[in-house]
């Protein structure tokens, strides 16, 4: 399968990577949660170049994670927000970041820690089961198909 056909699979991971799979979106869409809005400050946070960031960021307006707003009089310049779906790419990059902070932050450490506002300490974000609150890690849950498997095959439709 080609890269360009991943987001035909009967799979959300794969169908979600296809839209934020590549490094640049991904360092993006964390610029936004760190409140970069404007086209020359990711160009400059990032050093990425225009045709390269201009093509990002059109997918992601797109795909509806971000929403392109005119911020001056002119209506000329633009700035990107993130929309409730943007919103909801958080947990996978705190995902990454804290994968990153236990495997390959330098002898230093982890470069930026994260405050719970609510009570003020140090936080590592964690997974829990939304019907009993107990945390979950990888072994703790069983892959089953789901309704958009399920559905396709009651219909007789060729799984990809």
């Amino acid at each position: 399968m080609r890269w360009e056909d991943v987001d035909s699979q009967i799979c959300s991971m794969a169908r979600g990577l296809a839209i934020f799979g590549d490094r640049w979106t991904l360092l993006i869409i964390r610029d936004c949660f760190r409140r970069v809005r404007r086209f020359s400050d990711f160009q400059k946070s990032l050093g990425i170049t225009k045709h390269r960031l201009s093509d990002r960021l059109t997918r992601l307006v797109e795909e509806g994670i971000l929403v392109k707003r005119p911020y001056d009089a002119s209506g000329k310049r633009f700035e990107y927000r993130l929309t409730e779906k943007g919103l909801d790419l958080y947990p996978v990059l705190m995902s990454v970041v804290q994968w990153g902070d236990k495997w390959v932050a330098d002898e230093d450490g982890a470069p930026v820690v994260y405050t719970h506002k609510s009570c003020g300490n140090y936080t590592k974000p964690r997974y829990t089961c939304d019907c009993c609150g107990e945390e979950i890690q990888a072994r703790d849950l069983e892959p089953e198909a789901g309704p958009g498997v399920t559905k396709k095959m009651e219909r007789g439709e060729a799984l990809k």
